[in-house]
């Protein structure tokens, strides 16, 4: 493994508050008629995206090429992660034509790639798999050629919960770890760390084919061999593909950020998480983790089944 560049120190709280952002993590407001089209459409259809409740800032650059991730089971989370910009509290009774709607609007735009993902949802019995399931079969029933990623909570680390989904055959099964084991209870209250890595395990042990797919989020005050440390958790449980990017706070009731990441950096993350092991590691200040979504599941698909013709060959 390349010697990792070194971690620049991190800045005290003041400096980061008070300072203004890099100019890296600079975006263009967005206004595409692409934007446009696809808000209106969202409007329309009374559909949640996971690009608006968590401010995504490449928001306006997928929404351009017609991505978006779409929010199911309501906008209202059971858990108060504290760097997410999601509504917490008490989430009403679930939508059951909310399936038919998502699948509805991917098949009006068209898309190649889709993005479903959730709000926890600790309140009911499978965590919101049977939700998860459906909409997965109604894109396959009216998009037949939509390559479909999932990006689900832990399901309280129900085993039967996670076959529900997998079991509906997505493409790409994402699970987020967001940050290191320190720093859970304050960044990803009422999650666990090992929990999360198992879910990747266990997708892994009960669909072999499946693309597996987890994002890390930097800034909170992790360091450098921390964040190698759950890189290489994650390639411990066979995980395929990796995000890497930079916290932006919400706001000022949500965690600082106590370091911002150079693009230096973030290139050399990429280059450590490629010898690991991983398929496919998209790592930038802006990353989220859908974005580039679609480039991501072609680019491991080709790379399993050029692997494939090689053992064959051999």
């Amino acid at each position: 493994m390349l010697q990792p560049v070194k971690a620049t120190p991190l800045l005290s709280l003041p400096e980061i508050v008070g300072s203004p952002k890099p100019p890296w993590l600079k975006v263009k407001a967005p206004g595409s008629p692409n934007y446009l089209r696809l808000k209106r459409l969202v409007r329309e259809r009374q559909l949640h995206t996971i690009c608006e409740e968590a401010l995504c800032p490449n928001i306006g650059e997928c929404w351009q090429q017609l991505t978006a991730t779409f929010l199911i089971l309501g906008e209202i989370c059971t858990r108060n992660c504290g760097f997410c910009a999601a509504t917490h509290g008490r989430p009403t009774e679930l939508d059951m034509a909310e399936p038919d709607r998502v699948a509805t609007a991917i098949c009006e735009l068209g898309l190649a790639h889709a993005v479903i993902t959730s709000v926890n949802r600790d309140d009911l019995a499978d965590g919101g798999a049977q939700i998860f399931a459906a909409v997965i079969r109604q894109i396959r029933e009216r998009s037949p050629d939509c390559s479909i990623e999932v990006l689900v909570p832990d399901f309280r680390g129900s085993e039967v919960a996670l076959r529900t989904v997998v079991d509906a055959a997505p493409t790409i099964l994402s699970h987020n770890m967001e940050t290191i084991p320190r720093l859970y209870q304050e960044v990803r209250l009422g999650s666990d760390y090992e929990r999360s890595i198992e879910l990747l395990a266990t997708a892994r042990r009960i669909a072999p084919e499946i693309i597996t797919k987890s994002g890390i989020i930097v800034g909170f005050g992790e360091v450098w061999p921390e964040l190698l440390r759950t890189m290489a958790d994650l390639r411990e449980a066979d995980c395929d593909i990796l995000t890497l990017g930079q916290y932006l706070r919400p706001s000022q009731a949500h965690v600082p950020i106590r370091k911002y990441y150079t693009p230096e950096e973030f290139r050399e993350l990429k280059v450590i998480g490629e010898e690991m092991g991983f398929k496919y590691v998209e790592s930038g200040p802006l990353v989220r983790s859908s974005y580039h979504a679609r480039g991501q599941a072609e680019e491991v698909s080709r790379k399993r089944e050029s692997g494939r013709t090689e053992l064959c060959r051999s």
